[in-house]
């Protein structure tokens, strides 16, 4: 009988082996999400408007690493990091 995929864990070793660590995922995020998730300080000097659609490179845990300005660029800069993007819709 197979296990069932919720019945299944990893081992960190097991999910390194899978490509985890090198695993982001690429998703569209509204310009007011990151004018309010990000200081200030660092987003004074860009033209960023709230209703403008960006797109966001992230680990698997959720930490934003990148923000482009379109989806190819982000999928570009992960794979130039030696990174494997998946878009999330």
């Amino acid at each position: 009988m197979t296990p069932k995929l919720s019945q299944m864990t990893l081992s960190p070793q097991e999910l390194a082996a899978l490509g985890g660590p090198s695993l982001v995922y690429v998703r569209p995020v509204m310009g007011a999400e990151i004018l309010a998730s990000t200081p200030r300080g660092e987003v004074e000097g860009y033209d960023l408007r709230p209703d403008q659609i960006l797109y966001a490179v992230h680990r698997a845990n959720g930490e934003r690493l990148a923000v482009l300005e379109d989806k190819d660029s982000a999928v570009a800069a992960a794979l130039a990091h030696e990174l494997a993007p998946v878009s999330v819709h």
